[in-house]
């Protein structure tokens, strides 16, 4: 746990951001193949109870990205900044883009996980930085 972090930590999340920094970060499989991230009980495609725990591929794909230039104020010292949501083979994932220019961010930017630390909070966000 970094010093940053509180002393609360979200089941199943702050677990998966662990294995995120330890290159380990992996996605929930159910028997039918769908994948989904933790935490997670049930398939949300299909019900199924039964999950499995696969390995998530090293890169990604930016799908869709926004810049955001007037943040909340959980952001305001981020900001600007850009949003994506990344194609993981069998999983979407949303992160902040981090470590590229803006301008150069485009979809089909090939992307590979991040921890990282929030300027304004000081607590740990899922980044994506260029492979």
């Amino acid at each position: 746990m970094s010093e940053n972090e509180s002393e609360t930590r979200d089941a199943g999340f702050d677990e998966w951001l662990d294995a995120a920094e330890e290159d380990a970060a992996y996605y929930l499989e159910c028997p039918n193949g769908h994948g989904s991230l933790p935490p997670r009980r049930v398939c949300p495609d299909c019900g199924a109870t039964h999950l499995e725990e696969a390995q998530l591929p090293e890169t990604g794909e930016i799908q869709t990205f926004t810049v955001t230039h007037v943040p909340t104020p959980a952001f305001e010292e981020d900001a600007p900044y850009a949003t994506a949501v990344a194609d993981f083979g069998p999983v979407r994932i949303t992160g902040q883009v981090v470590g590229i220019e803006l301008e150069t961010i485009e979809n089909g930017l090939e992307v590979e996980l991040e921890v990282t630390v929030s300027e304004t909070t000081g607590e740990r966000v899922l980044g994506f930085s260029s492979v």
